[in-house]
């Protein structure tokens, strides 16, 4: 393989581009004009909730507590879970081995990061591939590695047994994973509120902010042979970050049962909304769905 891995997935190679016409029906920079009263927003997706970051406040509700497939969002916990762990080194660097590769060639919607077996990749690196490209070869690499047991599919286990713990300890009644990607196996479930709920939990992290927040990202790493090669990943929730000001994240997901989902935040003069729209109905109306709620969110 040589240098200049491009880590994208064709599955969401829609999601990085908006038409001009999205963007201005969605009202990129604007909001409602001052002592106006803001319209409740109409959007594709059948599931949304925003608070504001800062005092909890529900600032909209649309079956904001039907349990839904939810994709890759659930790569916001696999992330979590793992910023969450004591003395982490985020310097520590994985091995990458067959079986992640071989993962996303048996699961069809398996998005990559496009991993190459024998590399050295540091944990930060696995988690910029997790939630930029959306790789679920990085989060398989990462769920091994933070699991505990000896072998492979008890540590796996265990991760996905501390996703859940961590869900439950903060309130996400909701909500159960049993996967460490969002490729679920019948009991991957959450809803906007609770992934609105763990999106506000991680995002008090700094490494997460940063990861998240990134719009292009090339990382060196070791090859097996002790050289070095570059991984070059993009943001799936690149057409938010650059299409609505004061963006800060978090997170998209798609698959068959899932739809189109995404798990954002902006902040702008010092207020901060947060929210999540499941199951819209294509990559562009996902976005479009966000930043209706975010310009609702803010003219509240």
């Amino acid at each position: 393989m040589t240098t200049g891995i491009k880590g994208t997935r064709f599955r969401r190679a829609a999601a990085v581009t908006v038409t001009t016409g999205a963007v201005l029906a969605a009202g990129a920079l604007g909001a409602a004009p001052a002592g106006a009263a803001a319209a409740t927003p109409t959007i594709a997706a059948a599931g949304g909730y925003i608070m504001n970051d800062g005092t909890g406040k529900t600032l909209y509700t649309k079956a904001a507590d039907t349990r839904r497939s939810t994709g890759s969002t659930t790569k916001i916990m696999t992330a979590k879970v793992v910023l969450s762990q004591p003395n982490l080194n985020l310097d520590a660097k994985v091995t990458i081995q067959g079986a992640y590769s071989d993962y996303i060639v048996d699961n069809n919607w398996a998005s990559s990061a496009r991993l190459i077996v024998g590399d050295k990749v540091t944990v930060r690196q696995l988690l910029y591939g997790l939630m930029l490209p959306s790789g679920c070869d990085a989060a398989y690499a990462l769920a091994d590695k933070f699991g505990t047991g000896t072998t492979r599919a008890a540590r796996v286990k265990s991760f996905i047994g501390k996703m859940n713990t961590t869900a439950k300890n903060l309130g996400m009644t909701n909500t159960h994973f049993d996967s460490f990607d969002g490729i679920g196996h019948g009991a991957n479930y959450s809803t906007p509120r609770d992934l609105t709920k763990l999106a506000s939990s991680a995002m008090k992290n700094s490494t997460f902010r940063t990861i998240v927040k990134t719009q292009n990202t090339t990382q060196k790493v070791t090859t097996k042979s002790g050289g070095y090669r570059n991984y070059a990943w993009e943001n799936t929730n690149k057409p938010l970050l650059t299409g609505y000001s004061g963006t800060t994240g978090v997170k998209t997901g798609s698959g068959p049962e899932a739809k189109y989902c995404l798990v954002f935040a902006a902040t702008r003069n010092g207020k901060t909304v947060i929210g999540t729209v499941l199951a819209s109905t294509s990559t562009s109306a996902r976005t479009s769905d966000a930043k209706k709620l975010l310009s609702y969110g803010f003219a509240k």
